[in-house]
C-alpha cells in the first residue's frame, strides 16, 4: 500500500510537471508553434496539468501532488504525519523526473532561445517585481486560496469523477487572478524540483537557477498552505487550535512588514520625484 502511494504521488507530480512545464515552454521557448500564446494559455494548462495529474492516480492516493497540501492537511489531522516525509520526497522525485522530460521534449528549442530568464522560466517561477516579503506573501496568499479551496470542493458533493476538474478549475482561477507577481508556484515541488534539473540538466546555455529566489516558492507556499487549513478548521469547523492562532501571529507580522516595506519604497521614490521638481 505504501509503495503503491509514493508511486501515486510521484507519477501524478510528474505528470503535473510534463504539462504544467510543457505549456510554459511551448508559450516561451523560440520556434515553438505555440510561442507567445500568452498567459491565458499557461493559466489554462497548468489547470488541465493539475486536474489530470489527480485524475491518473487519484485511484492509489489522496493525489495531493504538492508538499504544501500534505502539510496543510496533516496540520489538521486530515493526513497522518507519519506519512508526510514519503510524501514529500515522492512529489520531489516526480517533479524532477517530469521537469527533464520537458528538457528532452524541447530538446532543438534551448540553443534557439537566448533569454536565460525565458529557459529558467519553463522549469521554475521568478516574480515580476522582485521585493521578497511581498513575494512571499503572493504565494501564501495564491496557496492560502488553494488549500482553502480544496477543502471546500471535499466539503461539497459533486459528480462522481469531476472534482479533479474543479480542482483544476480552482488552479486556473488562481493563476488569472493572483499569479502575475510572481507565476503562482503555490507547489514547493513544483518550483524546486524543476529549478534542482535546471541546475544539472545540460541546457544549452541557460544561466544561473536563481537560488536566492527559490526559498520564497518553497516556505510562502508552506505558510500559505498550513494556514489556509487552520483557518478552514477555525472558521467553518469550529476548531481554534494552538497552530491556529501561532500562524495568524506569523500571518499578521508579515503582511504588516511587506506592506510597510512597499509604502517606505513608495516614500522614497515620490521624495525623488519631489526634490527633482524642486
Amino acid at each position: 500500500m505504501a509503495e503503491s502511494e509514493f508511486l501515486a504521488e510521484l507519477i501524478g507530480t510528474m505528470i503535473l510537471v510534463i504539462f504544467g512545464g510543457g505549456v510554459v515552454g511551448g508559450v516561451s521557448l523560440k520556434s515553438s508553434k505555440a510561442e507567445g500564446a500568452g498567459w491565458i494559455v499557461v493559466t489554462i494548462g497548468w489547470g488541465l496539468a493539475v486536474a489530470l495529474g489527480v485524475y491518473a492516480v487519484g485511484n492509489y492516493s489522496p493525489a495531493h501532488i504538492n508538499p504544501a497540501v500534505t502539510l496543510g492537511f496533516a496540520a489538521i489531522g486530515e493526513f497522518p504525519w507519519s506519512k508526510v516525509p514519503m510524501y514529500i520526497t515522492a512529489q520531489m522525485i516526480g517533479a524532477i523526473i517530469g521537469a527533464a522530460i520537458v528538457f528532452l521534449n524541447y530538446l532543438p528549442h534551448w540553443k534557439k532561445t537566448d533569454d536565460q530568464a525565458a529557459k529558467l522560466g519553463v522549469f521554475a517561477t521568478d516574480p515580476a517585481i522582485r521585493s521578497p516579503f511581498s513575494n512571499l506573501l503572493s504565494e501564501i496568499v495564491g496557496t492560502f486560496v488553494l488549500v482553502m479551496g480544496l477543502l471546500f470542493i471535499g466539503a461539497n458533493e459533486f459528480t462522481e469523477g469531476l472534482n479533479p476538474i474543479i480542482v483544476g478549475v480552482l488552479i486556473i482561477a488562481i493563476g488569472m487572478s493572483l499569479g502575475g507577481a510572481t507565476g503562482y508556484a503555490i507547489n514547493p515541488a513544483r518550483d524546486l524540483g524543476p529549478r534542482i534539473a535546471h541546475a544539472i540538466l545540460p541546457i544549452p546555455g541557460k544561466g544561473g537557477s536563481d537560488w536566492g529566489y527559490a526559498w520564497i516558492p518553497v516556505l510562502g507556499p508552506i505558510l500559505g498552505g498550513v494556514y489556509g487549513a487552520f483557518f478552514y478548521n477555525a472558521f467553518f469547523m469550529g476548531d481554534f487550535t494552538v497552530g491556529f492562532w501561532i500562524t495568524s501571529v506569523i500571518m499578521a507580522i508579515l503582511i504588516v512588514s511587506a506592506a510597510s516595506m512597499e509604502l517606505k519604497k513608495s516614500q522614497t521614490v515620490s521624495d525623488k520625484i519631489n526634490n527633482k521638481a524642486v
